[in-house]
C-alpha cells in the first residue's frame, strides 16, 4: 500500500523558513521521488544574472528533504532525519527558473531494516538540476542518516 505525501508540499513550507523565504515550490511528491522548483528570481541571482549557486544547492538540498520526509513520514517517532554530506556539481550555467528532481538511492525498507537492527543507517539521495529547457545544470548527491529517538 502506497503511503499518502499530499500533505509534505504544505508541511515543509511551515517546517522550513528557508523554503519559504526562497519560494521554492514543489511540484510533485511521493513516496521515493520529489520535484521542486525555483523561480527566477532576481535577488537570488549570482554576478551573470542566473540563480546563485548556494540557491541552487538549497534547492537541491530542500528536495532532497522532501524526499526523505515523503518516505520516512510514518516512521518519524522512531528517527529524525538528518543529513550527513553533500557532493554538487555544476554542469551548466543556469537561467530562469530550475527544478531538481530527487530520487531516493535505496529503499525504505532497506534503511528501516537497518535501523531496526541498531544500526544508524546512511542512504543516498540524488538530485538531478535542470533549466527550463530540461538541460541538466547540476547534479547532486546528499547522504542523509536516520538518528534513532532517545
Amino acid at each position: 500500500m502506497s503511503q499518502d505525501v499530499s500533505f509534505l508540499a504544505n508541511a515543509m513550507k511551515q517546517a522550513v523558513p528557508y523554503v519559504k523565504t526562497t519560494g521554492i515550490e514543489f511540484e510533485e511528491v511521493s513516496p521515493g521521488r520529489v520535484v521542486a522548483s525555483l523561480p527566477d528570481n532576481e535577488a537570488l541571482h549570482n554576478h551573470i544574472g542566473g540563480p546563485h549557486a548556494a540557491m541552487m544547492f538549497g534547492l537541491g538540498e530542500s528536495a532532497s528533504g522532501a524526499v526523505v520526509m515523503s518516505a520516512f513520514a510514518a516512521h518519524l517517532g522512531k528517527a529524525t532525519p538528518l543529513a550527513v554530506r553533500a557532493e554538487i556539481a555544476y554542469k551548466k550555467v543556469a537561467m530562469g527558473v530550475v527544478r531538481a528532481e530527487a530520487v531516493l538511492g535505496r529503499s525504505a525498507d532497506d534503511v528501516l531494516a537497518e535501523l531496526d537492527s541498531g544500526t544508524r543507517p546512511e542512504f543516498p539521495v540524488t538530485v538531478t538540476i535542470t533549466d527550463a529547457e530540461g538541460v541538466t545544470t547540476c547534479e547532486m548527491t546528499v547522504v542523509w542518516t536516520l538518528k534513532p529517538a532517545r
